[in-house]
């Protein structure tokens, strides 16, 4: 992504001058183990010369050899980082989409108390998706594919999906069978097979309808 061209920049081009958190999740979709929310805020001096920024970018569009070297460069570059697992449970309690409003409002709440500004209301949130945060007393915006757009969206999407395939391969000793390790939770023909099988694990989402 060029960061001349990135919402950072255009919110710095109009004179803001707070900081500016953005917000993304992994782990929509899958039927087993939770979803990740991920938030970063980078410096607001931050080098648009850098040539670390123009490697940012949807981590989908990465290779999983190019996220994990980036996931250390974001966390020495980051002013805060927050990451946050949302559990199965949880997610059958509130659904996928208000959990994953609910797991940003953590993760953003977290960095702003790591910038340790907890009472300055200087702070816009930068939001993954066509939803903002519910009952949220910060400033935000949703952006549609924010995750190619917006320099700090991009990293946490990073960071989100790094550390939830990192916690599926955990999960896939905890659980063999499941073939957990390379299909990360989601809906493949050998993950439903392995269910029908099996049955469902402590780390399968209920409301996602994965009965035996």
């Amino acid at each position: 992504m060029d960061p001349h061209i990135s919402i950072e920049r255009e919110f710095r081009s109009q004179g803001f001058e707070g900081w500016l958190l953005g917000c993304d999740e992994v782990g929509r979709g899958p039927l087993a183990g939770p979803a990740t929310v991920a938030c970063v805020a980078f410096p607001i001096d931050i080098d648009w010369h850098d040539p670390f920024y123009a490697l940012l970018d949807d981590s989908k569009k990465l290779t999983e050899k190019k996220r994990r070297a980036i996931v250390p460069e974001i966390e020495l570059r980051a002013a805060a980082f927050s990451v946050i697992d949302i559990t199965p449970r949880e997610i059958d309690e509130r659904n996928i989409l208000q959990a994953c409003l609910w797991g940003m409002k953590r993760a953003s709440l977290a960095v702003i108390s790591a910038l340790n500004s907890p009472e300055n209301k200087d702070f816009h949130i930068l939001v993954d998706g066509n939803k903002t945060i519910p009952n949220f007393d910060y400033s935000q915006t949703a952006f549609i594919k924010g995750d190619a757009r917006s320099l700090s969206i991009a990293a946490a999407s990073i960071l989100a999906k790094v550390h939830r395939d990192d916690l599926m391969v955990a999960y896939d000793r905890q659980y063999p069978g499941y073939g957990f390790a390379k299909n990360v939770g989601y809906p493949t023909a050998a993950h439903r097979a392995a269910l029908a099988e099996l049955g469902p694990t402590p780390i399968h989402r209920q409301s996602f309808h994965v009965k035996k």
